[in-house]
């Protein structure tokens, strides 16, 4: 099995994935938070802080993919592809103003290569763009993310993920008390920011998200 391949393995048994956000980790660091969750069995982490500079970043990739190594756990890093490679992450996840994915898989030719996706159009643009999986979102309302165009919501799942044949997740306001949804529409692979940084127990509220999501593996 080549890198690529097992790496994608991985990614689709993971199940959780946590998308750090310092600034809403109700006073804790990043570190603090992913140790944590990590601890709880995630073993996907998307390190995305768009308040701090490169050179904080790259500290920060650099600390996370050692804690990340010793829980076999992979690492994905937004936008910034030269950190993810510097870093040694698994992977990178790209937005729309990003490089493009077939220019990243150029670069980085055995790692996770993430598009974010928000109609029906990106979604089936994917399967030829060069990622490794897309993500559809935001499916709820959501502090984490700027948005002005209309919140998908879980019925959208289907539709999309029917018109791609890549793996997929979902992001954008999912917690505890919706998470069911988005696995009855289909998603086996969650992205949840705040459900996890802002919870007063990131350990507790990650075992019992790991804990309904196998109900449906």
């Amino acid at each position: 099995m080549d890198r690529h391949a097992e790496r994608m393995e991985r990614f689709q048994r993971a199940g959780l994935y946590l998308v750090t956000s310092e600034a809403l980790s109700a006073g804790r660091t990043t570190p603090e938070i992913v140790e944590q969750a990590l601890h709880a069995g995630v073993r996907l982490v998307q390190l995305r802080e768009k308040e701090k500079s490169k050179r904080e970043l790259f500290r920060l990739a650099c600390r996370l993919r050692e804690r990340c190594d010793a829980y076999d756990a992979l690492l994905i890093v937004d936008d910034h592809l030269d950190l993810a490679l510097a870093s040694g992450a698994d992977g990178v996840h790209l937005g729309n103003e990003d490089l493009p994915p077939n220019a990243a898989r150029r670069l980085f030719p055995e790692g996770i290569i993430g598009v974010s996706t928000h109609h029906l159009q990106e979604a089936r643009a994917a399967a030829d763009s060069g990622a490794s999986y897309y993500n559809i979102g935001p499916i709820f309302p959501t502090r984490t993310k700027s948005w002005s165009g209309a919140f998908l919501g879980p019925e959208a799942i289907p539709e999309l993920s029917a018109c791609c044949p890549l793996p997929f997740t979902v992001m954008g306001g999912i917690k505890r008390n919706n998470l069911e949804q988005v696995l009855a529409a289909g998603a086996r692979t969650v992205a949840v920011v705040t459900a996890v940084t802002r919870a007063p127990d990131p350990a507790g509220a990650c075992r019992e998200l790991l804990k309904i999501m196998r109900q449906y593996s």
